[in-house]
């Protein structure tokens, strides 16, 4: 049966009810199943081994736990790498896909549905899992890991330690860490990252996004993203749903109490870095801002949206440096629910709403959106899907415009 047509008209604010966000994410997980079932093909010429493991794994998974094979892969810590793989020049390309390999049999393990046990004689230095809260730090000089349901079995020194994943407890060479601290929901402030791309950054103000509590511990972290998550579900309640069905982790990068910088990336759905700021607005506005990315980095994966994304360079609203159009509609498709927030607010008669430097803010912000919107619609080229995105874009673009219109 042949899909029916993506027509993403409400992507950037969702109507109530909606199910586009959902489509874009099905879609775009179908496509990685697919990557993930050929993903041996690809492999890097030393990973033959490895390649075999995964090929059995998975064809195997497929059949015996399909739910649980998709679940695995919407995380993060493993579609990450999977995507960061289509990248030839991947710096330690043969390292992720070994990685690959284990975090997908621990992820199966731990939900007890491995079909097999997995040996591997490349061992990585940890396994990570966000739904079970839980990190192996293996030492170095590991020969061996043998991943099984319900358990983890390292060899070192011609001895072997075993971790039971029911109760898991560090043993000699392992060494059991927490680094996942709840949020709300399964929203989870992250201490630790196997972004392969952590380090690669495109913003001219930042230096890689390592993972950094800037001073403050992660209960104050956790505390203050929670707060403001709060405004996004009472003022747009339908797009904080969509943040749980996308959101698994927040990565922490640093504390500054006048700048705020996030980062997102496109391999990496599901994981949103963010640095911590005093103003619970800041880090509302960030949430939206990086989720909406998210979002939009879903669309493409399964298709352009844009004929002429990367050529030619224009000044951005947002950016000091020239952005190709790519660069400028995720800003535009970001900021656009940020306005909303900022005037759902104000109709609603917010406290926080009221100060004169909360509405310079909007104004501010429908100024980045309006000249955003008017370069991406005048010089974009849109594919057939990108021109539902180009027209919801237009309805903000005129609705905000009434804000600005001399009485």
């Amino acid at each position: 049966m042949t899909a029916e047509p993506l027509v993403p008209g409400d992507l950037t604010l969702p109507e109530p009810r909606s199910t586009t966000a959902r489509s874009v994410l099905s879609r775009a997980m179908g496509q990685l199943l697919r990557e993930l079932c050929s993903a041996h093909r690809g492999a890097p010429q030393g990973a033959s081994v490895e390649a075999a493991v995964l090929q059995r794994m998975v064809a195997a998974a497929r059949v015996s736990a399909p739910g649980a094979l998709v679940s695995a892969l919407r995380r993060p810590t493993v579609s990450g790498l999977l995507r960061c793989l289509r990248q030839e020049a991947l710096p330690r390309r043969e390292a992720v896909f070994v990685e690959l390999v284990a975090q997908l049999a621990f992820e199966l393990a731990i939900a007890g549905v491995l079909p097999e046990p997995v040996r591997l004689r490349r061992v990585p230095s940890r396994l990570l899992s966000i739904p079970a809260r839980l990190a192996l730090v293996i030492a170095p000089g590991a020969t061996t890991i043998v991943v099984e349901n319900g358990s983890v079995a390292v060899e070192r020194d011609g001895a072997s330690a075993r971790v039971d994943l029911a109760a898991p407890a560090s043993a000699r060479g392992v060494v059991v860490e927490r680094p996942y601290h709840a949020i709300s929901g399964d929203m989870v402030l992250a201490l630790a990252d196997n972004n392969p791309l952590a380090l690669v950054e495109a913003h001219p103000d930042k230096s890689g996004n390592a993972v950094d509590l800037g001073g403050h511990d992660a209960s104050e972290w956790a505390t203050a993203l929670a707060a403001a998550l709060d405004p996004i579900a009472r003022h747009l309640p339908e797009l904080r749903a969509e943040m749980d069905l996308f959101v698994a982790q927040i990565v922490p990068v640093g504390w500054d109490p006048e700048k705020h910088l996030s980062a997102s990336y496109q391999e990496i759905i599901g994981t949103l870095y963010l640095t911590l700021h005093p103003s619970r607005m800041t880090l509302s506005e960030a949430l939206i801002h990086e989720f909406s990315h998210n979002k939009l980095n879903a669309l493409f994966e399964i298709d352009a949206v844009l004929e002429n994304a990367w050529t030619p360079l224009y000044t951005s609203p947002v950016r000091p440096d020239p952005r190709p159009l790519h660069g400028v509609l995720l800003a535009v498709h970001a900021f656009l629910p940020v306005a909303r927030l900022y005037e759902r607010m104000i109709a609603a008669g917010d406290p926080e709403a009221q100060s004169q430097p909360f509405r310079a803010r909007f104004a501010a912000i429908r100024t980045i959106n309006r000249e955003g919107a008017d370069l991406v619609l005048a010089e974009g080229k849109p594919t057939a899907v990108g021109r539902g995105l180009f027209d919801e874009i237009g309805r903000w673009r005129a609705h905000y415009s009434r804000f600005d219109e001399t009485p």
